[in-house]
């Protein structure tokens, strides 16, 4: 098939070329409307019922997870310059378009009791801004005193005090929400540098707008690197400036098509998608240089350029097909997986790679083509003497130490499972930022001053009208607050047992010891000070906490950055005591929040993941069945690359690198890659065995010498494309380079040196009938062919035969 395949695209490469320039033109076009994406992906399915339940909630009482916080601790708070200086932060703050609300002392709401009316009028702390200090005293007596606020707005231990601001959700899901965050710090910097006070931001819109951003910066410095790197190594290897320019034109139209396709798709750039451009550079390098390296191996045994472009093309045509295409499943396993963003990685990654082989194995011939043959010079890395001699003791360990490459490989497998056994998992909101970033150091202020900033939510359902003001209930959720308040975990909490305290110390005028939950006896006089009105817009103290109907209510609290595996015991915890506070037949309990979707979101899509690398395992053995229809072949082929994915996961036991999302696509991605190797020795050792009439120790020592140095020059292409990744300043993302990097560099040890042991050894057990007469033939050979094409073209006839 590639014998016409190799005619075609050599006949017609003007008509080839005017293609695939106006389909990049049309990706291009495309590719520049290509957008970040800002929104709050769910990493549960729709119908799930944590996702459900979550989604009623918000429906009820509004987005949870919308509002930033800004922290400082300032001892001169309280002198009169500073607090003004805070009060008008609030109110510059509240009048940037997309901010809601700003709460901070200054505007913090106080409840006077009006004996005339026998209710309680909702009055700003601050009614105009202080003008002396006596006065600013005077209101810190009174802020201080508001015990609804401790713990909230500010702490008496540690002197901080923080700001929230409620942002328009319709803002949060669009590039605006840059334009609004930036608007936010740039008032809140100039009130830092005026004041010179350290401030602490954070908050989940914060937090997502600072990982986006930084996914922006990396996706063009990845790029870069990555180029620079492909250039180097390219360099490095051919000592040849086409060679670099062919090959990053192939790099660069690959990109174009890569942004393309994610517009075509109608996805957009997210923390995973932001990779595909570096990942994609990575592998076009890798089949440039299998490519070229079959060219000029050919070139050199006859001298015959049209004749060697034909003999690549339908030669390794195939084979490299192959390759690609167990590199795209080990990215398409992901599409296997219940959520949006892997999908959307998976599908963008797995086509774009069947595209660039098509580029690579149609414009490297082509280009090459137009242009002149190699010349000796460029053929010298054919007999480089490093990776000659390197090949050479390969060899030699192969023929006579096979024990002591056996013992080396059996020695890291027990570690392998020794480091196994250490693993373990995490699921962090900020798992992906560096333990120096600033995002990290200040969500680490707000959980030690104020528990944190991961909001955690309990729905009460008394499943009866007005059934929240039933006085026996008041005090199981109070009983339940208290329960929770036990954790260290969690921030004071805002409810509606908190405004009932709240109206008891405003009762007795502001008297700081009365804030705790009315009695029996006082619950009439003083809830009837309230006023009850849940509808409409107004200043109503209840309509933050309870439905209209008055049946349910919701107790918020804020949380630390705990973790899959902490939430789960905080779990394991707090719900067998909410089912023995509240009885199931007459009370519907839910505990709910991002904090809870976002940790049984990790937990399921961890475990996804894990059988996303099963899958990969199971469609690669497939494409290897498909190749060698042999499963003694398919075995051995296999074992060599599933090993270095335990070595990596030992790695990461040792290494204290948790199990995350971040870091268990590494293995499907991994697979993919490494067997590449497996597939172009083993094609290569059939092809031998055929030639040298199934002597076994001659075809496979053959297959290594010239398959080798294809094997550890993509090996180290990839090793030290994927590194740059180590520059990230996203944790995930460096153990993501980390990680493969370490495992392809294990794999290559594995397919050069035990996987043509294993052949050796197992010698005719595993060259079955079926392994050498394939369904389909990788590595064709006609000569006839050749020399048919090569006559085509009698201008190249004439060229001399390299010595």
């Amino acid at each position: 098939m590639f014998t016409h395949v190799s005619r075609f695209i050599l006949k017609h490469r003007t008509f080839l070329i005017v293609i695939l320039s106006l389909l990049t033109i049309f990706m291009g076009y495309k590719g520049q409307n290509v957008a970040l994406s800002y929104e709050n992906n769910s990493m549960l399915p729709e119908k799930d019922s944590t996702r459900m339940e979550y989604q009623k909630f918000k429906n009820l009482f509004g987005e949870d997870g919308n509002v930033i916080v800004i922290g400082t601790i300032n001892p001169d708070l309280f002198l009169l310059e500073q607090f003004n200086a805070w009060t008008d932060l609030g109110s510059d703050l509240r009048k940037i378009d997309g901010v809601q609300e700003v709460l901070n002392i200054s505007r913090a709401i106080d409840l006077v009791k009006n004996e005339e009316t026998h209710q309680f009028n909702i009055v700003t702390v601050v009614n105009q801004k202080p003008t002396t200090q006596a006065e600013v005293d005077s209101l810190k007596n009174k802020i201080l005193g508001l015990k609804f606020y401790e713990g909230v707005l500010y702490n008496p231990k540690t002197k901080a005090t923080l700001m929230t601001i409620t942002l328009d959700k319709k803002k949060l899901n669009d590039k605006i929400r840059i334009t609004l965050i930036n608007s936010i710090v740039k008032s809140v910097e100039a009130y830092r540098s005026k004041n010179n006070v350290e401030i602490h931001y954070s908050g989940m819109p914060y937090i997502r707008t600072i990982t986006m951003q930084k996914i922006k910066h990396e996706l063009f410095l990845f790029v870069i690197i990555s180029i620079a790197v492909a250039t180097f190594i390219m360099f490095l290897f051919f000592r040849s400036i086409r060679v670099i320019l062919s090959s990053l034109l192939i790099v660069g139209i690959s990109i174009i098509w890569v942004m393309g396709t994610m517009v075509l798709f109608g996805y957009k750039i997210t923390i995973l998608t932001g990779v595909i451009p570096s990942l994609i550079v990575i592998i076009v390098i890798e089949n440039c240089i299998y490519i070229l390296n079959k060219y000029h191996w050919e070139y050199r045994s006859h001298g015959n350029k049209m004749r060697a472009l034909s003999q690549v093309i339908h030669r390794i045509g195939f084979a490299s097909l192959m390759t690609n295409a167990a590199t795209a499943l080990g990215f398409a396993a992901f599409i296997m997986v219940p959520n949006q963003m892997l999908r959307e990685f998976g599908v963008i990654t797995s086509i774009n790679i069947m595209v660039l082989y098509v580029l690579t194995i149609t414009l490297l011939p082509i280009i090459f083509s137009l242009v002149d043959p190699p010349t000796k010079k460029h053929l010298k890395h054919l007999d480089n003497n490093f990776f000659g001699a390197v090949l050479d003791k390969v060899i030699y360990l192969i023929s006579n130490r096979r024990n002591m490459i056996y013992g080396i490989a059996g020695g890291l497998v027990v570690v392998g499972f020794v480091g196994l056994s250490m693993m373990k998992t995490s699921g962090k909101v900020v798992d992906d930022f560096r333990s120096d970033d600033p995002t990290l150091i200040d969500l680490k202020f707000f959980e030690h001053n104020f528990g944190g900033v991961m909001p955690f939510e309990i729905s009460v359902d008394t499943k009866k009208r007005n059934g929240i003001l039933v006085y026996s209930n008041l005090q199981k959720i109070n009983q339940l607050q208290n329960v929770i308040n036990e954790h260290p975990e969690f921030s004071k909490p805002l409810s509606l047992i908190e405004v009932f305290k709240f109206a008891r110390q405003s009762y007795f005028n502001g008297d700081s010891s009365k804030y705790s939950l009315p009695s029996s006896m006082e619950k009439n006089f003083i809830f009837g000070y309230i006023p009850q009105n849940v509808e409409g817009s107004g200043n109503s103290l209840l309509k933050s906490f309870v439905d209209s109907t008055k049946q349910i209510t919701r107790i918020s609290y804020q949380m630390a950055d705990v973790g899959t595996n902490h939430m789960d015991s905080l779990m394991a915890s707090i719900l067998p005591q909410v089912d023995s506070i509240f009885d199931k037949e007459k009370f519907d309990v839910k505990v709910t929040g991002n904090s809870v979707v976002y940790a049984k979101g990790t937990n399921f899509l961890i475990r996804n993941l894990f059988e996303s690398v099963i899958i990969a395992i199971i469609l690669i053995s497939i494409l290897m069945a498909f190749l060698f229809s042999s499963f003694r072949m398919i075995l051995v082929s296999m074992v060599p690359n599933i090993i270095p994915l335990l070595i990596t996961a030992a790695i990461m036991g040792f290494a204290g690198i948790p199990i995350k999302p971040s870091t268990i696509i590494v293995f499907s991605i991994a697979l993919g890659i490494s067997v590449d190797n497996a597939i172009q020795y083993l094609s290569r050792y059939r092809h031998e065995l055929k030639v040298n009439n199934g002597a076994i120790k001659l075809s496979a020592l053959n297959a290594l010498r010239e398959a080798g140095f294809s094997m550890i020059y993509t090996s180290i292409v990839l090793v030290l494309g994927f590194s740059v990744f180590i520059v990230s300043e996203f944790g995930g993302t460096q153990a993501l380079g980390i990680l493969i990097s370490t495992t392809l560099l294990i794999a290559m040890f594995f397919n050069v040196m035990v996987l043509p042991s294993l052949l050796l050894t197992l010698d005719k057990r595993l060259v079955s009938k079926s392994f050498t007469e394939p369904i389909i033939e990788i590595y064709e050979e006609n000569e006839a062919e050749d020399k048919e094409l090569a006559a085509e073209f009698p201008e190249e006839d004439n060229e001399e035969k390299p010595e």
